[in-house]
């Protein structure tokens, strides 16, 4: 199948590249709603911000003391959503590194990829680079987006949406980092989500000397915390480096679908790129080794072209998430 240009393609997309480009702001300007339309305070978080700018697409503001800021949410709704009366299936689709929110994801075609589909699609704040983490340090405050989506995010929308608030009602996906970020979630909390699937995301922290752990720390400590790091620095924390590493993790992909896209060949436009999508194609084959080891079944595709989202892989596990989990 051939992959489609990316819309967005001067920006860093996986951990590391330490790229001054990366300044985008999270969450966007979109029109006001009235108060009574507005979502409640709960699970740590206190909403300070709402709005909508189609009857599809809900975004949310919140403080929290997981995050030294008021990081964003947008969620997008089934069409039929406010008259069905139905419970939904949740996908949690996370951004890569660099975007911090939603809008590459609006701008790709996520509404389109929808359009007509019984699905919830949460699209929170991830930072520029957080990982997915709670980071070992910071110098800006906390950035604990581990906490903020696991812990917090979760029972939120599941309180104040028609979800199935179980394993076989969500899954979990991303493009770069936050295919990492899906591929960690969906290990460390098991019982969490039944479908994973990483959009040239990185599958192996350790590696050729661990070049992805060493992205997280670079790019976090540059982007987001001011000096501070995922792991440690100058020595890793093992054990945050072991409990993180999906290829460390292979018996907690038993019994999930699992989807698996990387790029094959250089990218047409960035030489950092092509490096990107070269480290993450190889780790992405050591991780399917293992799960092939091990007889849990995963879907894969590797595509030509570099570090980009592939719309019609997408569009594919859009569609083989809403096959696995319970129906609306």
């Amino acid at each position: 199948m051939s992959a489609q240009n990316p819309s967005r393609r001067n920006i860093l997309r996986t951990a590391g590249g330490l790229t001054a480009a990366m300044a985008v702001g999270g969450g966007g300007v979109l029109a006001a709603a009235s108060p009574a339309a507005a979502v409640g305070d709960g699970f740590g978080l206190h909403l300070v911000g709402w709005g909508e700018n189609d009857p599809r697409m809900k975004y949310y503001r919140f403080q929290t003391s997981a995050i030294g800021w008021n990081p964003a949410v947008n969620v997008l709704l089934p069409d039929d959503y406010q008259w069905s009366g139905r419970r939904y299936p949740v996908l949690y689709l996370f951004h890569g590194g660099g975007d911090q929110d939603f809008i590459t994801f609006d701008r790709e075609g996520v509404r389109q990829w929808t359009a007509g589909k019984p699905i919830i699609v949460v699209m929170p704040d991830g930072g520029h680079a957080g990982w997915y983490s709670n980071p070992v340090s910071s110098n800006v405050g906390p950035r604990n987006w581990e906490h903020f989506h696991i812990a917090q995010l979760i029972p939120w929308i599941d309180a104040n949406f028609r979800t199935y608030a179980e394993y076989d009602g969500r899954a979990v996906s991303g493009f770069s980092m936050g295919g990492f970020g899906a591929l960690k979630y969906a290990a460390k909390y098991y019982g969490h989500f039944a479908s994973v699937s990483a959009h040239s995301g990185p599958a192996s922290l350790r590696r050729d000397g661990g070049l992805v752990a060493h992205w997280a720390n670079a790019s976090a400590a540059a982007l987001d915390l001011n000096g501070g790091t995922i792991y440690g620095a100058p020595f890793w924390d093992e054990a945050r480096v072991n409990a993180d590493n999906p290829v460390q993790r292979i018996e907690s992909y038993r019994n999930k679908r699992v989807f698996l896209v990387a790029g094959t060949s250089p990218d047409p436009i960035s030489w950092f790129d092509t490096v990107n999508e070269n480290q993450v194609l190889a780790g992405q084959r050591e991780f399917r080794g293992l799960l092939g080891n091990a007889g849990i079944p995963h879907e894969w595709h590797e595509m030509p072209g570099g570090h980009f989202i592939r719309h019609d892989m997408m569009q594919r596990d859009i569609d083989g998430i809403i096959g696995r989990l319970r129906k609306a």
